[in-house]
C-alpha cells in the first residue's frame, strides 16, 4: 500500500507540466511541419543574438506528461536553466525545445501499464516513430535556416526524452559532441553505436516509473565497449531526477566544454 501510496504522489507531483519559475516568453513560439506531421517547438536566441555568428545549438526533449500542441508545457523543466542572465552571458546558445505530440513517443520503445506501473521495453533497432522523424527533420531545419556551430551540437532529455536523446545520437551518429539523459534508458545492445559521444545519465535509484536499472544498465554496457559516460545516482529519489539534474553546478561546464573534432 505505501508503494501505491508513493507513486500515485511521484504521478501526480512529478509527471504533469509545472508552471515555470520565470517568464518564458523569450522562447519564441515556432511550428514546424512535415510529412511526419506537425512538431511545434520554442527557441531561445542568444542576448545580443547576430545572425551572422555561429552558435552552439542545445536541444531539450521533455517527458511524456508534457506532450500535446499548447507549444508551451515542455518548457515545464529545464527552460528556466537557459534564461539566467550568468549562463546565457557564459554560454550564448541557440536552445531549443520540441513538442512531442499527445500521441506520439521519442523513442521507439514499447511501453506496457498495469495499474500504476510501468514495464520499458527497448528495441536496438526498428524504424523511427513518426515524432523521431520529425524531430529529426527539426533538426536539420534549424541547421539550415540559423548559423549553427556544427562542432558544437547538443541534446538532453529527461524521462521520455531521455530515451528519444539516447535513440537520436544513435540515429544520427557523429553529430552531437555530448549528450545527457535523465532518468531514461536504451538497449545496452545499442551501446557500441553510442561511442564518440559523451554521455552523462541521471537516475534515481528509487524510480518507480522509469526503472533505475535502465541506466544502470546503459552506463555499463557503455564503459565495457570504451564509451565516455558518466553516471550519476541519485539516492532515495523517484521519477523527479530532472530537479537534481538541472541544478547540478557542473552540467553545462561539462556539456559545453565539449566539441566535435
Amino acid at each position: 500500500m505505501r508503494r501505491f501510496l508513493i507513486l500515485c504522489i511521484v504521478l501526480v507531483v512529478s509527471c504533469g507540466p509545472k508552471k515555470s519559475d520565470q517568464d518564458v516568453s523569450a522562447y519564441q513560439k515556432m511550428e514546424f511541419k512535415d510529412r511526419n506531421g506537425l512538431l511545434p517547438y520554442r527557441i531561445l536566441l542568444p542576448k545580443d543574438y547576430d545572425k551572422d555568428k555561429a552558435y552552439p545549438l542545445v536541444l531539450v526533449l521533455h517527458g511524456a506528461g508534457e506532450r500535446g500542441n499548447d507549444n508551451e508545457s515542455q518548457l515545464s523543466y529545464g527552460a528556466d536553466l537557459f534564461l539566467q542572465e550568468d549562463i546565457r552571458k557564459e554560454y550564448p546558445a541557440i536552445v531549443v525545445f520540441p513538442q512531442c505530440p499527445e500521441d506520439g513517443y521519442w523513442a521507439n520503445v514499447k511501453k506496457e501499464q498495469f495499474l500504476l506501473f510501468f514495464t520499458f521495453t527497448f528495441y536496438p533497432d526498428g524504424e523511427p516513430t513518426s515524432a523521431m522523424k520529425s524531430l529529426q527533420g527539426l533538426l536539420k531545419n534549424i541547421t539550415e535556416n540559423y548559423k549553427i556551430d556544427s562542432k558544437r551540437m547538443f541534446v538532453g532529455g529527461l524521462s521520455m526524452g531521455g530515451m528519444g536523446t539516447l535513440e537520436l545520437v544513435r540515429r544520427n551518429p557523429g553529430t552531437f559532441a555530448a549528450a545527457f539523459a535523465i532518468c531514461g534508458g536504451a538497449h545496452p545492445d545499442t551501446a557500441p553505436q553510442l561511442v564518440g559521444t559523451p554521455l552523462w545519465l541521471f537516475h534515481g535509484d528509487s524510480d518507480m516509473v522509469v526503472d533505475y536499472e535502465h541506466s544502470q544498465k546503459m552506463a555499463a554496457a557503455l564503459k565495457k565497449v570504451g564509451g565516455e559516460v558518466k553516471f550519476t545516482t541519485y539516492e532515495d529519489v523517484n521519477h523527479n531526477s530532472w530537479e537534481n539534474a538541472f541544478v547540478e553546478p557542473e552540467l553545462l561546464p561539462w556539456l559545453f566544454s565539449h566539441s566535435l573534432e
